[in-house]
């Protein structure tokens, strides 16, 4: 099922490129020349008083590309430099053809250690074929573009970022705007791809649509179109029994807040009923916070098993602590046959105490899902498909990696990336609002993947609305911001 727009793998796009040469009959070079095209294109719209451009070529396509742009902007009548880390008499095939056009036009080469005179600067040293860790004078080049003050454009992907994982390779140019083609590098919406990418632009270059029929996406970007397919208007009979009830459990000592949030984010998000079982001295303060949740003190087995009986989803972990109240509330918790959303430390008791899954969703941060594979934080952040991936098979549930461009995966293999979201969601209860939402669409229906996937969505886009240029927001506002962007 299409969960929004395609993303690949490097060696996927290159597969079909070259099934648009070779099925199709579109030269190789056309398609050069579109992606020149279409780089000069940007830089003229974002920077038309632009009167200089310093272009950096390497060896293959990415290289020929950046040829390409130089010519044009030389046709255009601006004063270019072209900066050759690699000899054009070494590039092959549409590449070499690229160099010898602008030759042709008398165009110079300059040498790496030249002094960048353009008003924009184009990065076509390495393209999406890294796989392993810049070195040399492509690595001197990059660290010198890391003092400019100039705008950068990437050319299909900033050199020294890996357009597969979203790793840096050793060092990586940091652009103002990438332009990529053809098929949308996955690498370039998680990890280190949102930061050193800048502003994303794709250009599918025209090629044929039957392209695309194969071989497909290995994950896919989440997009508003998908969001309303999920969540269509209601009909005018609904009531709030056909919304579902979600129980969030959480709250030790010290962290009443959380599963207050979580509860206010599941009634905003659209839940009919929701109930907080937390620790008798917090049992008021949900329902101060936000009259319309219920809330129960829980003591005992008792007290949880009146609310769990009732739920028809459970959020567990929100403020949930690892108390020995937390450990008995967790044990009791995880044997309930309902859907559940496991967060924060419950993440962290399941780590210590693994169990098999259900019908569950854990929604980790890098550190959570370190500890869940029992490996380190930079090992989860160097290739963040591969780990949600594996903590989705190793316990049977749908994984929500969390962090720039979260990445949610389910067990059969389906992926999906949230490109939304900012810097200023950085602040404390953004995960209990995420849990919440997730736990709220579970509750009113949705299967596991695509309640998570819409969950993930919501939350990054009231985040964008509630912040709207400011620096830091809180997780309230962003809870108030979900009536603005839920689909009517």
């Amino acid at each position: 099922m299409r969960h929004g727009l395609g993303l690949y793998r490097p060696a996927t796009v290159a597969e079909l490129d070259r099934r648009t040469i070779e099925e199709f009959g579109v030269p190789g070079y056309t398609l050069m020349c579109r992606a020149g095209a279409r780089v000069f294109q940007v830089i003229r719209a974002l920077w038309p008083q632009a009167r200089a451009i310093t272009v950096l070529c390497g060896g293959g396509n990415n290289g020929g590309d950046g040829y390409v742009v130089a010519r044009l902007a030389h046709e255009a009548g601006l004063a270019v430099q072209v900066i050759a880390l690699v000899e054009p008499s070494r590039l092959k095939g549409d590449a070499r053809r690229a160099a010898d056009d602008w030759l042709a036009l008398d165009g110079g080469l300059e040498q790496p250690s030249a002094r960048m005179r353009g008003d924009v600067i184009v990065d076509a040293l390495l393209g999406t074929g890294l796989d392993r860790p810049v070195e040399g004078e492509f690595r001197a080049m990059i660290e010198r573009l890391a003092g400019r003050h100039r705008p950068v454009v990437a050319v299909d992907v900033p050199s020294g970022l890996s357009a597969d994982t979203g790793e840096v390779m050793g060092a990586a140019v940091k652009a103002r705007v990438t332009v990529s083609f053809i098929g949308r590098k996955r690498g370039l919406y998680t990890g280190q791809g949102p930061l050193m990418c800048g502003k994303r632009q794709f250009f599918d270059l025209d090629v044929p649509e039957q392209v695309y029929r194969q071989p497909p996406p290995d994950a896919w970007l989440l997009d508003r179109i998908w969001l309303e397919s999920v969540l269509p208007p209601r009909p005018a009979t609904t009531h709030k029994g056909d919304l579902g009830h979600v129980a969030v459990v959480g709250g030790d000592r010290g962290m009443a807040g959380a599963p207050a949030l979580a509860g206010r984010a599941a009634l905003l998000a659209g839940s009919g009923l929701v109930t907080v079982g937390t620790r008798a001295e917090h049992v008021t303060l949900p329902t101060v916070i936000q009259p319309e949740l219920m809330s129960h003190a829980v003591e005992d087995d008792e007290d949880l098993a009146r609310i769990l009986d009732l739920a028809g989803v459970v959020a567990l972990g929100p403020g949930l602590g690892q108390s020995e109240w937390s450990k008995v509330v967790w044990e009791r918790v995880i044997t309930v046959d309902v859907p559940l959303i496991i967060d924060a430390d419950g993440l962290n008791l399941l780590s210590c105490r693994r169990r098999p899954a259900r019908d569950w969703i854990l929604t980790p941060h890098p550190g959570e899902a370190a500890r869940l594979l029992e490996i380190d934080t930079a090992t989860v952040q160097a290739d963040r498909f591969s780990a949600a991936r594996q903590i989705a098979e190793r316990f049977g549930a749908v994984c929500v990696l969390k962090g720039a461009g979260t990445v949610i995966a389910e067990p059969a293999g389906l992926v999906a990336v949230c490109a939304a979201g900012n810097p200023a969601m950085a602040s404390a209860g953004m995960g209990d609002a995420l849990t919440g939402i997730i736990a709220s669409l579970r509750g009113q229906g949705l299967e596991s993947f695509d309640a998570a996937c819409a969950g993930v969505f919501l939350h990054a886009l009231a985040g964008d609305r509630a912040a709207a240029g400011r620096r830091q927001i809180l997780a309230s506002e962003l809870i108030d911001a979900l009536a603005v962007v839920l689909p009517a």
